[in-house]
């Protein structure tokens, strides 16, 4: 199966991300939800292909010094609970 995921927009409201972060925190979202739609697959809403105009994703609960790599795949696991199976 091949999947193409695109996310126009992510919004991350209260997090302090420290400058240069961003870059490590998008390939972290990307890499986990990559490998989470790889072991899991989609949810049957998506499996024949479609768009969703968003995702509503469960709160996440951040750590005093959240690493943007730990915060991507908090990030990209709370996205799969709206798109996986």
């Amino acid at each position: 199966m091949n999947i193409v995921l695109h996310i126009e927009r992510l919004i991350l409201d209260g997090i302090p991300l420290e400058a240069g972060s961003a870059a490590r925190l998008q390939g972290a979202v990307e890499s986990e939800l990559g490998r989470l739609l790889a072991a899991g697959g989609l949810s049957a809403q998506l499996q024949n292909g479609g768009a969703l105009p968003s995702v509503q994703a469960v709160s996440i609960q951040l750590a005093t010094q959240a690493d943007p790599q730990q915060l991507g795949g908090q990030i990209a696991q709370a996205v799969y609970r709206g798109v996986g199976k």
